[in-house]
């Protein structure tokens, strides 16, 4: 895909800002005169152009702040380890994903569905992965299953023994689109076959909501309005609670493997210049440098990662959830 001058995402519009942003220009294309002998005939070459810039586009995610002004400092520290300009745009997910696919953009931190959409809509690919102190793989998380401390819910000895006692409980998911708030926990209902699909909640739970975020689903339970919420486990920490909240909830069972979000190359992106951009990513976990890394998502290192191996957990429970990606 080619690489054109951008314009600010709008989080809230994302399709409009995209198809909104000024197009730019290539490389030039150059053209080899092949002569034959008698020189009357001459056949044009047109070569590939050569990448002129990288735009690298960065999510609003809630626990970010002032995003643009982080996102500037990372870009210019790119440009200057590749050796080109690099722009920062701040959007949502949706807009990340259709700048790859319009050509808009080249680079994209991505959480794991909508990396799988860039993948099948841009042939993007995931390069990087994010750690975080508070992930418990590394560069997976858990899914988790929150109840009050004191609730007299249990973790028993097998996955579908522990979730059965939620039968007819008031359950609070993140969003229907949430990976560990909705995907995960719904895909490991129907593995265990407790629900036939995510169309069939309301049968087995007494009360299905969804707070929207992971702080609000928490809070639904803090408040007694839900006996239990499906959120990261990394929710379970500032900012999304406090500490004194955190001491009245458990965990009462957990989905391992969630993919942590990555850094997503469009596939249009010459090899040399994705190695590039790679190294000098990579070089954010320095410690010089790692501070800039940190102030984006509270990230505190990025790994090389295999496209297929770490989204493989999400396609599944996508499968089992009936949700298409």
């Amino acid at each position: 895909m080619s690489v054109r001058q951008k314009s600010l995402l709008g989080a809230s519009a994302a399709f409009l800002a995209l198809t909104g942003l000024v197009a730019g220009s290539f490389g030039s294309m150059q053209a080899v005169a092949s002569s034959k002998p008698d020189r009357k005939q001459t056949t044009l070459l047109a070569q590939t152009p050569q990448k002129q810039s990288v735009t690298v586009v960065f999510p609003s995610r809630s626990d970010s702040t002032d995003l643009q002004t982080k996102a500037n400092a990372v870009a210019a520290f790119l440009s200057k380890e590749i050796g080109m300009p690099v722009e920062a745009l701040v959007g949502d997910d949706t807009a990340a994903v259709e700048a790859l696919r319009g050509n808009k953009a080249d680079v994209a931190f991505l959480s794991s569905r909508p990396a799988l959409k860039a993948e099948q809509l841009a042939n993007a690919r995931l390069y990087l992965a994010e750690v975080r102190p508070t992930y418990s793989g590394k560069y997976t998380y858990n899914s988790v299953f929150v109840v009050p401390k004191d609730s007299s819910l249990k973790t028993l000895t097998s996955g579908k023994a522990t979730l059965e006692q939620l039968r007819g409980k008031k359950m609070a998911f993140t969003s229907p689109t949430s990976g560990s708030g909705f995907i995960f926990p719904v895909g490991e209902m129907v593995k265990q076959k407790l629900v036939p699909s995510r169309d069939r909640l309301d049968g087995f739970f007494g009360q299905v909501s969804y707070g929207g975020n992971y702080s609000k689903a928490l809070q639904a339970v803090l408040r007694g309005q839900a006996d239990v919420a499906a959120v990261s486990e990394y929710a379970l920490n500032a900012p999304y609670i406090t500490e004194a909240e955190k001491s009245q909830l458990r965990v009462l069972y957990k989905i391992p493997g969630v993919p942590a979000h990555g850094v997503a190359i469009d596939d249009d992106v010459p090899t040399a210049t994705r190695e590039k951009i790679i190294a000098a990513m990579l070089k954010l976990n320095e410690p010089k440098n790692n501070q800039m890394l940190r102030g984006l998502y509270n990230s505190t290192e990025l790994v090389k990662v295999n496209h297929e191996a770490h989204l493989k957990p999400i396609r599944e429970a996508l499968k089992n959830a009936g949700v298409d990606p």
